[in-house]
């Protein structure tokens, strides 16, 4: 059983579970502001994603302290607090209203870098393997909405259509 006693764990669970509420906030306004179909699917799928991160983190955190002892120490309101990770990408998001969909991109993709920094802090931080191991899971599933999005891009880029789903994933599992 793991006790959240470590000041830079607790904050990093925080973090995490902060970035994640608010990057699914910030595929939704993406959603809304892109103007290509396949484009705002592709972005409320995103939105999905951190939902299930933060049923997975639920889960995790619950195995790996034993108990949901967390939830007493994460509090609602500490969630409800500005994730300083994304901070500077709301005032980028609020400005790209009416600009393009590359616009959106550009910013989802500076999101999930942001969002791999943070988790591999948290693989350096952690010395329970367990943790680590969370931290590790959540670092391959930023990078594979991060692969997604360039792939997005760089389809937009070169012959200006989107993707609609991903028949294959690139980070090469299948």
């Amino acid at each position: 059983m793991t006790k959240l006693n470590d000041p830079n764990l607790k904050w990093l669970l925080k973090e995490a579970l902060k970035l994640e509420i608010r990057g699914k906030e910030f595929f939704l306004k993406a959603a809304e502001l892109t103007q290509n179909n396949l484009g705002r699917k592709m972005f409320e799928h995103l939105a999905k994603e951190e939902v299930r991160h933060l049923e997975t983190f639920a889960h995790l955190f619950t195995e790996i302290i034993g108990n949901e002892d967390w939830r007493k120490e994460i509090s609602s309101e500490d969630l409800k607090e500005n994730s300083e990770v994304i901070e500077s990408l709301v005032s980028r998001m609020k400005g790209a209203s009416g600009k393009s969909d590359l616009e959106a991109l550009s910013i989802g993709l500076e999101l999930e870098r942001k969002a791999i920094d943070h988790f591999q802090q948290g693989v350096s931080a952690c010395s329970e393997e367990r943790t680590k191991e969370i931290f590790e899971r959540i670092v391959n599933e930023e990078r594979f909405h991060y692969d997604l999005l360039q792939a997005q891009l760089d389809s937009l880029q070169n012959n200006g259509f989107w993707l609609d789903t991903s028949e294959f994933r690139m980070d090469g599992k299948y």
